[in-house]
């Protein structure tokens, strides 16, 4: 049996050697063309998370919250809800941050008003919870006016946050709080 070289083997699929150099000049034109820039909404996330990960409250109030924003947590615990306007929200991160929640993005996409995220979620006191979680973010003159939460596994958040936020004992859970 003849011995098939590789300019035959090429040639028999339809390659050339042109065909080749240009193949290889346009990967090396695609190498050296930089990516196009980044969707400021998808700029604006990064840097929310960057705060997040230093639990900057200030920033996150000053610079990525809007007045009146609106976060949706889905589920059936204690931190689910939807939290209204920057003290809420507030509020709830740092309940987030006496879990030890942390969150490192994976995947962050811009369309128009609307950013989506794929995030790592992870729970260190106690550890427990590490899961996928989406969000949806809508953006507002520069700021996050809405946010909603998806997880990965709403199961496991919601055995999660009832271990770590268990109701008050009885009576104690029925007494009226000041101000109500």
């Amino acid at each position: 049996m003849p011995e098939i070289s590789r300019t035959t083997l090429l040639r028999a699929a339809g390659v050339s050697a042109a065909g080749m150099a240009a193949v290889a000049l346009s990967s090396r034109e695609a190498a050296a063309t930089p990516p196009a820039a980044e969707h400021p909404n998808v700029t604006l996330i990064r840097g929310y998370y960057a705060a997040y990960a230093a639990n900057d409250l200030r920033a996150l109030r000053d610079r990525f919250f809007a007045p009146d924003i609106r976060w949706t947590i889905p589920g059936h615990h204690p931190l689910a809800g939807v939290k209204r306007g920057v003290d809420e929200v507030l509020a709830f991160f740092a309940e987030l941050a006496r879990a030890g929640f942390r969150a490192e993005p994976i995947f962050l996409a811009a369309d128009g008003p609307w950013v989506v995220d794929l995030h790592r979620g992870w729970s260190t006191t106690p550890r427990g919870l590490d899961t996928t979680w989406a969000l949806a973010f809508r953006i507002e003159r520069g700021r996050i006016a809405e946010a909603v939460n998806y997880p990965g596994d709403q199961h496991a958040a919601d055995a999660y946050f009832w271990r770590v936020f268990p109701l008050a004992p009885l009576p104690d859970r029925l007494r009226p709080r000041a101000g109500r």
